[in-house]
């Protein structure tokens, strides 16, 4: 069978992409922003012209009817390629009678099916996760076992998905330190990450395009208007960006550097930071850290010494002991002065400065994601934070001690 396919029926955003073989491909970004339309759109044509076959997955067999069968149908209809094919609802399978090419959707709850389906012909090239952040990781590294066996055509593991936080398990592994805010696009030879929102998408109506720009809610509209991964409004900081310092050309002309420590062993990290304060500005770029579990005062100081150098690190002065043992291994290290309600002081100082963070900083990046504020008994944010997910945060409180108390004016009243 000859396809002739209007170019008009695709968004013009996604047509670079049609016969793209990544072995892992990211469509992410808002609502309504055409991705899950051409992803089916794209499997309609691989399954003709280049003999593939794919698992169409979600978290739940119960959603899709009603998404993914439904928008693979809608493509053969509005292409008058229906005829050619056998749709079964009850398996949720869709064949192409002239070479018997198969796509098989499946739940994630219904595991056991999907270990015993195998393709009429060839073996299954692709697996597509629609509404991926809904999926466990390890149900990914499951399903990448399907993709065995001999093949004409590269194998490839497409993710599609609104980027709801940034504590999920999918930016850790394929966005830290690659893909910063306001990135559009990353390329290498193994994975395609491209955002999109409803921008891109020629077809949406009007009022579509009213609901998603006059939403009011903040994470709602990062996340599904302008497809950002969402953080949530009870993090203790919002005063930060992610960007790619190291290659701005603001970073060779770093000279005030400041490193803080803070100490850990078994459950919680020895964490460092390395910054440069701009102080005219009251600007802080977290240009490197470092971070172990288990290790000894002497193998720590090993690691460091590159990063540390001759700068002085200030840690925290409840390990008096391993701050002398790090100065008997030339690390250059003093105690934090603390005092009363330094963590409350240290916060409230930080939340006025304007902190920006190397996207290799994933350690960091995660404390600031997930630093939220207690709940009391009836689930309101309290003005105490909650005691983890700040090993970096304590850290860079260390780091900037002294700015800290030197922005405070002290006056000596007398009296006669």
């Amino acid at each position: 069978m000859e396809l002739i396919i209007e170019k008009n029926t695709f968004n013009d955003y996604y047509l670079p992409y049609l016969d793209f073989t990544a072995r892992n491909e990211i469509f992410f970004g808002g609502s309504s922003s055409g991705k899950s339309r051409f992803i089916a759109q794209r499997m309609v044509v691989d399954i003709i012209k280049n003999e593939r076959n794919f698992i169409v997955v979600r978290k739940t067999r119960a959603t899709l009817k009603k998404s993914c069968l439904q928008e693979i149908t809608q493509v053969l209809s509005s292409w008058k390629i229906i005829k050619y094919f056998d749709i079964n609802k009850t398996d949720l399978t869709i064949i192409y009678r002239p070479t018997q090419r198969m796509i098989a959707l499946f739940g994630l709850d219904d595991v056991e099916k999907l270990k015993s389906i195998v393709p009429i012909i060839g073996v299954f090239t692709d697996i597509v996760a629609e509404e991926a952040t809904e999926i466990d990781e390890q149900d990914i590294k499951q399903l990448d076992r399907r993709l065995r066996g001999k093949s004409n055509t590269k194998k490839r593991t497409t993710y599609i998905f609104n980027p709801i936080l940034k504590t999920h398990w999918i930016y850790k592994r394929f966005f830290q330190g690659v893909f910063g805010d306001n990135d559009q696009k990353y390329q290498d030879e193994n994975i395609l990450i491209l955002k999109s929102t409803y921008k891109n998408n020629k077809f949406l109506a009007q009022d579509d395009i009213d609901l998603l720009e006059n939403e009011t809610d903040k994470y709602w509209k990062d996340v599904y208007t302008h497809g950002k991964w969402g953080v949530l409004g009870n993090t203790v900081f919002k005063n930060y960006t992610i960007a790619d310092i190291k290659n701005d050309p603001i970073f060779s002309t770093f000279d005030n550097i400041k490193i803080g420590l803070d100490f850990g062993f078994s459950n919680d990290p020895t964490a460092i930071v390395k910054l440069y304060y701009y102080r005219a500005k009251r600007l802080i770029y977290i240009f490197d850290e470092y971070s172990c579990l288990g290790k000894t005062n002497s193998e720590i100081s090993d690691d460091i010494q590159y990063l540390v150098g001759q700068h002085t690190v200030v840690a925290d002065s409840a390990e008096p002991k391993s701050i002398k043992e790090l100065n008997g291994y030339n690390i250059r290290i003093k105690g934090a002065k603390k005092g009363k309600d330094s963590i409350k002081f240290g916060i409230q100082w930080l939340q006025q400065q304007t902190i920006i963070i190397d996207k290799s900083c994933s350690g960091t990046i995660d404390n600031f994601e997930a630093y939220c504020w207690k709940k009391d008994k009836s689930g309101s944010s309290t003005s105490e934070p909650e005691d983890k997910n700040n090993d970096f945060i304590d850290a860079l409180r260390y780091a900037m001690e002294d700015d800290m108390t030197s922005s405070l004016l002290k006056i000596t009243v007398g009296y006669r």
